[in-house]
């Protein structure tokens, strides 16, 4: 009996997760600004390489050959990733939108293309919530590993 009460209550609350994540729009801090990409927030669920936070650091993608070369072989790799979109592709900068499976959490990433030391500036972070256990952090080292094992 109380299974039957529950199930209607957690259909509605998996709905109103899935629609919240749906309807949110991009952070407002998205881009660059000074040939940066945005820090991190305090919570765990971000990396960037152009943050010195220890937490949060973590390298660049490194490229040989020219940019343009860089950003075809690295939106290939993107369009490769299960529920991933890419939303804005200007000039250096790239943003994609990675969803989650089960609840559609939405993890915005960030490319920065700096063509005078050959490396792309990344930044992966979530949306919402606190911890995502790691989750932007595996992302952007299988892209790294994807990049890496298959570029020049």
């Amino acid at each position: 009996m109380i299974l039957f009460w529950c199930v209607p209550f957690l259909l509605a609350a998996y709905l109103g997760i899935v629609l919240w994540n749906t309807l949110s729009g991009p952070p407002e801090n998205l881009g660059v600004t000074d040939r940066r990409l945005s820090p991190c927030p305090d919570s765990p669920n971000c990396v960037c390489s152009q943050d010195t936070s220890a937490s949060h650091e973590i390298g660049p993608l490194s490229y040989s050959g020219s940019q343009s070369d860089a950003l075809q072989h690295l939106t290939e790799i993107l369009n490769k990733q299960p529920r991933c979109q890419i939303i804005t592709q200007e000039g250096d900068y790239l943003h994609a939108e990675f969803r989650s499976l089960c609840f559609r959490f939405v993890d915005d990433v960030e490319f920065l293309f700096d063509s005078r030391q050959n490396v792309i500036h990344v930044r992966s972070a979530s949306r919402v919530g606190y911890s995502d256990m790691g989750a932007n952090r595996k992302r952007m080292e299988t892209i790294r590993q994807m990049f890496e094992n298959s570029h020049d």
